[in-house]
């Protein structure tokens, strides 16, 4: 008796979650906005919410901080003597609740999740220079997954935040320094906006050692041409931006294409039809050429609950296909967290390919201050 009602309950078990299985794949979308997109409408935060980026409080990762996440190195690893680049880093979306629009500055998990990305992603550019990283209102996740118009305000206010803080970055380093700028996920859509608004056509521009826009959909035809430097076509060029969006096979791109091709570009021609530029972390090149997982100089490889990063000595392999994602292949093991829907391997993006970004970075560098 007791057995035959164990049964039934591991059938039930199984049925729930067999049930669960079949809506997840056929109301994923719905589903996921349900979750996480605030039921309020936008409201602004108070005046005195905003950060004042003349204070070291309003930044992760700024030269004068004790404590920095952006200075984290591998063991045995250490810094040049000579690093002559600043740094700007905006991160990506480290709130994930419906509770507000914008995530509160004090927010504890966010500011958690803050200091893990900026050691696992910003850290990849230290060996050129300091890195400054504001803490800013994002937007919270569930705008990416709505059109309300309280999505666009979230997300003008979290710009309004990365500009002031540009401002202050600007006004701290010495005017003739070389920039190099990196960005993940929403922070790439900050700081693409920031491009075209004040610095492409101005001195700036010219400052730009390379721009690491990672983790978002850039049109090649319809987007860069108003950034104001071109796409970075080989390894070791400088002057110019590079993205990439990292996928394991079979990839299901469908949320990124529906979000690439729903708008107009910054050159106001619309992005469909257009291609997505896609630049291989693993050879510093655009092009359908792939990389052997023996190209990777090394990954970070995150533990089970994603709260710490060790450094791995080899890597996957990495190819752009022609729909302008990057491809790494089967799954990899030790990544088995937070994984997007379609296998996107969003999440991870620097933290896969971080040796090499790295050394692209120096390589940059190097030819930025050689001209």
């Amino acid at each position: 008796m007791l057995a035959r009602r164990f049964l039934y309950i591991i059938a039930g078990i199984i049925a729930l979650i067999l049930a669960f299985g079949i809506a997840w794949s056929l109301f994923q979308e719905p589903l996921m906005r349900m979750a996480f997109v605030p039921g309020e409408p936008f409201e602004a935060p108070a005046a005195a919410t905003a950060p004042d980026y003349a204070k070291p409080e309003a930044w992760i990762a700024r030269p004068d901080l004790k404590t920095d996440p952006s200075r984290w190195l591998p063991k045995g690893a250490t810094l040049p003597k000579d690093r002559p680049v600043a740094v700007f880093y905006v991160p990506p979306t480290t709130y994930f609740s419906k509770a507000h629009w914008n995530a509160p500055i004090n927010d504890a998990d966010s500011r958690e999740w803050l200091t893990l990305f900026t050691q696992s992603e910003a850290s990849a550019f230290n060996g050129v220079g300091e890195v400054w990283a504001p803490r800013y209102r994002l937007a919270t996740l569930g705008a990416f997954l709505t059109d309300k118009p309280d999505a666009q305000k979230a997300f003008d206010l979290a710009y309004g935040d990365v500009v002031r803080a540009f401002d202050a970055f600007l006004a701290q380093i010495p005017a003739d320094r070389p920039i190099l700028l990196a960005a993940h996920s929403q922070g790439s859509v900050h700081l693409m906006r920031l491009m075209h608004a004040k610095m492409a056509d101005t001195p700036i521009a010219k400052r730009i050692v390379a721009a690491y826009l990672v983790g978002w959909p850039i049109s090649v035809e319809a987007d860069v041409p108003a950034l104001g430097i071109p796409a970075c076509a080989n390894p070791g060029e400088a002057n110019c931006l590079i993205t990439w969006q990292s996928y394991a096979e079979p990839a299901d791109q469908h949320q990124i294409r529906t979000i690439f091709e729903s708008g107009k570009g910054y050159t106001g021609q619309p992005r469909k039809g257009t291609h997505m530029l896609c630049v291989n972390p693993l050879t510093g090149a655009q092009g359908a050429t792939p990389a052997l997982p023996t190209a990777n100089r090394g990954s970070l490889i995150p533990d089970k609950a994603v709260k710490s990063f060790t450094f791995a000595a080899s890597g996957v392999g990495a190819r752009c296909d022609a729909n302008g994602a990057l491809l790494i292949g089967a799954p990899p093991e030790g990544y088995g967290s937070y994984i997007m829907p379609g296998n996107n391997y969003h999440v991870f993006d620097y933290a896969l390919f971080w040796s090499n970004i790295r050394a692209d970075a120096a390589a940059r560098a190097k030819s930025f201050l050689a001209r």
